[in-house]
């Protein structure tokens, strides 16, 4: 699998990325080992969790299958921190809370240190000075590698990567940033990605195939074990099964169609190549779903296939964010 630079950064990872936000809770043992010995064997390295998938059991899962099944130093593992189980603060970026988590996430996993540490989402209630500083604790300590952040909206993110390169040498570059991005959701194309290009922040697409909706699973019915028949993960299927998706969803199938593709390939290689992207990260249920996702390395899109997709699944970006002079 072909590797990339993840931002402006000496780090290189996969740039097809595996997740494991069901590990530990609908993907049991057997399952995940199957899943990261395919991936690891179609050279892939990057492999994304955090502290809160599961409950914490995906990292723990993740910890007891490295060196049993794939060598440490073969793996870049991503994980997050600063979501929390409480309902009246879903967020906590204070230093104490971050830097707790990490050790806990250390414990876990059964690793010294985390290739990248990502900050789950930003928090309004602590200086964001507060949480770049726990990053910069983190990578000077070791425990971290790398630091990035994730779902943070436009000008948070821009915030913080300047903060960061305000002192070379003192503060540590923001490597990434991980938001979801698909055909049927590019909101970051109005202020997010635009942000990360200009200030060297990779991106780290999240539900790059439109929540499972982009494979063409729900184009006439509900799966009965997919995730949008699942009381758990209906509720985030369900925003993209409206008219709008699903036109974007028969335009991908007639692109797979003229390319002897399948549309899981035809929407996967589709983010995977835009401007800024540096790995999706792809989560599977099983080591064959994984495998499937995994055959996009060999696939290319068209000018004029991307074209047509862009086309059609066009966002409306006004003012501010195009050119306005005619307006």
């Amino acid at each position: 699998m072909e590797q990339r630079q993840l931002g402006r950064t000496g780090l290189r990872v996969s740039r097809i990325g595996l997740g494991t936000l069901t590990w530990g809770r609908d993907t049991d043992e057997h399952d995940a080992a199957d899943q990261l010995k395919a991936f690891w064997e179609a050279g892939g390295t990057l492999v994304d969790t955090a502290d809160v998938y599961g409950g914490g059991d995906a990292e723990y899962l993740l910890g007891r299958l490295v060196e049993r099944l794939v060598p440490r130093r073969d793996l870049v593992i991503a994980t997050k921190a600063g979501s929390v189980p409480d309902p009246d603060r879903r967020f906590d970026g204070s230093r104490g809370h971050l830097l707790a988590a990490l050790d806990a996430s250390l414990d876990r996993l059964g690793t010294d240190y985390v290739d990248l540490w990502q900050v789950h989402a930003f928090d309004p209630d602590t200086p964001l000075e507060e949480t770049l500083q726990a990053l910069d604790m983190a990578v000077s300590s070791g425990r971290a590698r790398y630091a990035g952040v994730s779902n943070f909206c436009g000008w948070q993110l821009a915030k913080a990567a300047t903060w960061q390169l305000a002192s070379p040498g003192v503060r540590t570059r923001l490597a990434s940033t991980q938001m979801e991005y698909s055909l049927l959701q590019r909101g970051i194309e109005r202020e997010v990605l635009p942000a990360a290009l200009d200030l060297g922040v990779g991106l780290l697409p999240s539900s790059p195939l439109g929540r499972g909706v982009l494979t063409g699973k729900y184009r006439h019915a509900t799966p009965a074990d997919s995730r949008g028949a699942s009381e758990q993960l209906a509720p985030f299927v369900e925003p993209y099964l409206d008219e709008a998706a699903s036109s974007i969803v028969d335009a991908v199938a007639t692109a797979a169609d003229g390319l002897a593709a399948t549309a899981l390939q035809v929407a996967l290689a589709w983010v995977r190549d835009r401007p800024g992207v540096v790995a999706p990260i792809v989560g599977a249920r099983n080591a064959q779903q994984l495998t499937a996702a995994l055959s996009v390395e060999a696939l290319s899109l068209p000018d004029e296939i991307c074209q047509a997709l862009d086309d059609v699944s066009a966002p409306v970006h006004r003012y501010p964010d195009q050119d306005w002079s005619t307006l």
